[in-house]
């Protein structure tokens, strides 16, 4: 270990910076955040420092840099372009014993900043020992996208209950089991849902029930199919999951971002082999939770948009069972942007109607005429099998048989498939399209051959170059 890490308090400490340009308003930005009482010694302050020393937010103290500027300063920090100024700066630190940096010269430096995330109170330092800062920032980046931006409100709650938990459990590893309970059950799942008064309620609860086993259910949308178009909200329950009950539609790639030791129960539904009653799905959900598990019920796409996660919520709701939910893209936004297809455009559509093609037996009839009007788009989730008929009805109600559609198949995904061709040619599209397949009608389709980005797309003269043999 090249460095010893520290967290030093400079809170109303006078600290120097030498130099007053674009890097020195970084090292004074994060200075300030830190309380620190910045002094500032440059011949002249930038854009972005001069305001602030017209606040009295720092102060101007010198124009040269003179060693006496050091004599009372906790840390000085050398950022300027002159390397020969930088390194009489660290040669007089160190006579004084006052810790230094100078930017981007490892070699001057006594101390050297590390690549922060920061969720105060609680703060994540990353460190190279300056031998690869560009690795410690990437590394900052993948932690960022790991830890909740509400762990710091859990961590000022935590010590505020502090002295209350400790008169409660005198034995160390009670109290260690107390918070490991909370910061991985009900307690952060209120914090995240921004609800502090019911945070402090479940920390209460737990004091005077310690052994209460209060489970949970967390409806996570899984987008449609990319992984990286999950959430990191859907990434961060997933990764706290005990149990996850996922659909067909869930990826692969997705389901191996689940946490390893989580169990993990397909209850998916595919046209036609319905694998597990949603009713049955409910009773399993509730049943879980239950238990005391954090129950994550993982659904493809967004799981309020044709994903019946309403009704697994009202019976959640109904056996007083706490939960949330974190939205996910839904395949008519993924999958259209993936096929360079806006949903909207000013030239083409001014409003996008989202539909299911599964309608419920017994149901509300569907609105032909509704639907049928020009310069709107109609992005239909489930509808090859009815594609037949959503053509002829179409078209009878006076839409343009030679409307612009597409079939985008598996959307997102590696082998994903854009088959595009007139309302009058939606039936045999369906017909060539893998599942599972989104269906849009409308004239903004014929944007595709212009805005497709992604893999590749077919038109029905080559529609069998098109599909992908998956055997």
């Amino acid at each position: 270990m090249d460095y010893l890490p520290l967290f030093a308090d400079i809170s109303q400490k006078p600290v120097l910076v030498v130099g007053g340009g674009d890097v020195a308003a970084r090292k004074i930005s994060l200075l300030r955040r830190a309380g620190a009482e910045v002094r500032v010694a440059a011949q002249s302050l930038g854009e972005e420092v001069h305001p602030l020393f017209e606040s009295g937010a720092v102060q101007w103290v010198a124009k040269q840099f003179s060693p006496a500027l050091l004599d009372d300063v906790w840390l000085v920090i050398a950022a300027t372009d002159d390397s020969a100024l930088n390194a009489q700066v660290s040669a007089h630190a160190t006579a004084r014993r006052v810790l230094a940096n100078v930017v981007d010269d490892q070699p001057q430096c006594s101390f050297i900043f590390p690549s922060i995330v920061d969720r105060s109170p609680l703060v994540v330092a990353i460190s190279s020992s300056g031998t690869a800062p560009v690795l410690a920032r990437l590394l900052r980046e993948k932690i960022e996208a790991l830890l909740p931006q509400n762990l710091g409100q859990m961590a000022s709650l935590a010590g505020e209950w502090r002295d209350k938990v400790k008169a409660r459990f005198h034995k160390m590893s009670l109290r260690r089991r107390y918070w490991e309970k909370a910061f991985n059950g009900r307690f952060a799942s209120e914090v995240a849902a921004g609800n502090i008064v019911g945070a402090e309620a479940v920390l209460a609860e737990q004091l005077d029930a310690p052994d209460d086993n209060q489970g949970e259910i967390i409806l996570v949308g899984a987008g449609p199919g990319d992984a990286g178009l999950l959430t990191l909200r859907g990434l961060q329950v997933m990764q706290q999951a005990d149990v996850v009950l996922y659909d067909h539609l869930v990826s692969d790639e997705i389901l191996e971002l689940v946490r390893r030791d989580a169990d993990l129960i397909c209850v998916g539904k595919r046209a036609g082999a319905h694998s597990v009653p949603q009713e049955e799905t409910n009773r399993l959900l509730v049943k879980l939770a239950l238990e005391g598990k954090r129950v994550v019920r993982l659904k493809g796409g967004d799981p309020f948009i044709f994903g019946r996660g309403g009704e697994e919520l009202q019976a959640a709701a109904e056996a007083g069972i706490p939960f949330q939910v974190v939205p996910g893209i839904t395949a008519a936004a993924g999958a259209t942007a993936y096929a360079g297809i806006p949903l909207t455009h000013r030239d083409y559509a001014q409003s996008t109607l989202f539909i299911t093609g599964h309608c419920r037996p017994g149901g509300d009839g569907i609105d032909w005429p509704s639907l049928a009007r020009a310069r709107q788009t109609l992005a239909i989730y489930m509808g090859t099998v009815k594609a037949g008929e959503i053509s002829q009805q179409l078209i009878a109600y006076g839409r343009d048989a030679q409307t612009p559609v597409a079939v985008i198949s598996r959307g997102t995904r590696q082998d994903q498939q854009v088959l595009t061709g007139t309302l009058a040619e939606l039936e045999q599209l369906a017909q060539h399209a893998p599942t599972p397949a989104l269906l849009v009608i409308g004239e903004v389709v014929n944007l595709h051959a212009q805005l497709a980005w992604f893999q590749h797309s077919a038109q029905p003269s080559d529609r069998a170059s098109a599909v992908v043999n998956l055997a």
